[in-house]
């Protein structure tokens, strides 16, 4: 697989207009008579991010020869689910910094956070009925309630030294893989697709969704706060064993491995600088870039069983641009 890829953002122009309108509708939809509700999703809907989730919408039905207005719809729909899960994830994990700005909790304080997140949630239900389809509001709810359980799974290991990789990837294919399947599946719902198209969206978000999050794990060693948006070592703060820290314990010498035990049970990040050495010296970030680059292959061939074409390309260069990710 090639490693000079074009970039998310050059490889999405495609679906730029629909972009434009899907951004549209959710300034449209962000309406409320109450106006700290307004205020704080303004805030982080405004805040930026790589909108990836209706972009992968957009892409599987348009692949799939689909062009409705529902389309810009239901991509509102998977933004205001992901940002729900954003607004709760920065009270549970005392955030304080998000895409390079202050996050909304910090800002506004957790109750309003809490109860804003709660408003998209619910908003987004609302609209999940435009489209008349009780199959689509499955895959969404089912993807919701399985978001929320991984979101408890991933408090359960906090701090928790012993959880493997298998653990690890529960955690993730259900916090964040689930959402970006939901939205490949949602599209291929919308073009009428095949139960084989649909199995292959299904797969390929799946594997994306993962790609992505083992990449953005690995940056929280391996990147910087400028590019990042957020400081380095929040991970290890809050007592996540991602991916780069099991691999670590799991390669490095007793004592280096018990070194990072110590830091993930205690969210030392007096020791971070150590853990990062620690995580380098041992090759654990060559090791979780290859399970990154095993899941975008994993999505690169389910992207390629769909019918050919240039929204098909997209999705397979944005599945081999992920490896370049550094943000």
């Amino acid at each position: 697989m090639q490693q000079t890829s074009p970039k998310p953002g050059a490889t999405l122009g495609i679906i730029a207009a629909d972009m434009r309108e899907v951004d549209r509708v959710i300034a449209h939809r962000l309406a409320s008579n109450v106006p700290l509700v307004g205020t704080v999703s303004q805030y982080i809907i405004s805040a930026g991010g790589k909108r990836l989730r209706p972009a992968l919408l957009l892409l599987t039905s348009a692949a799939l020869g689909h062009q409705s207005e529902h389309r810009h719809t239901l991509a509102s729909v998977v933004e205001f689910i992901h940002t729900a899960t954003l607004l709760h994830d920065d009270v549970v994990d005392d955030s304080a910094l998000r895409r390079g700005n202050a996050t909304a909790n910090e800002t506004f304080g957790n109750p309003a956070s809490v109860l804003v997140g709660d408003f998209l949630y619910s908003r987004a239900f609302q609209m999940m009925v435009d489209a008349g389809s009780m199959r689509i509001m499955q895959v969404l709810a089912d993807a919701t309630n399985v978001i929320a359980e991984g979101e408890v799974l991933q408090l359960m290991n906090m701090h928790n030294a012993d959880l493997d990789e298998a653990g690890y990837l529960q955690v993730i294919r259900s916090k964040t893989a689930k959402l970006f399947e939901a939205s490949a599946r949602v599209g291929a719902i919308l073009a009428g697709a095949s139960v084989e198209h649909d199995g292959a969206c299904a797969t390929y978000g799946q594997a994306l969704g993962t790609a992505f999050q083992v990449i953005d794990d690995i940056l929280d060693y391996d990147g910087d706060v400028l590019s990042l948006g957020k400081n380095l070592g929040d991970d290890l703060r809050e007592g996540k064993a991602t991916l780069p820290l099991i691999a670590a314990m799991q390669r490095g010498t007793s004592e280096q491995a018990a070194t990072v035990r110590a830091a993930i049970e205690h969210g030392d990040l007096d020791k971070l600088e150590a853990v990062i050495d620690i995580v380098k010296q041992t090759g654990a970030l060559d090791f979780s870039r290859d399970a990154a680059r095993t899941e975008a292959e994993r999505a690169i061939t389910a992207a390629k069983s769909l019918p050919g074409g240039d929204y098909t390309d997209c999705l397979i260069e944005l599945a081999s641009s992920l490896l370049d990710r550094r943000h």
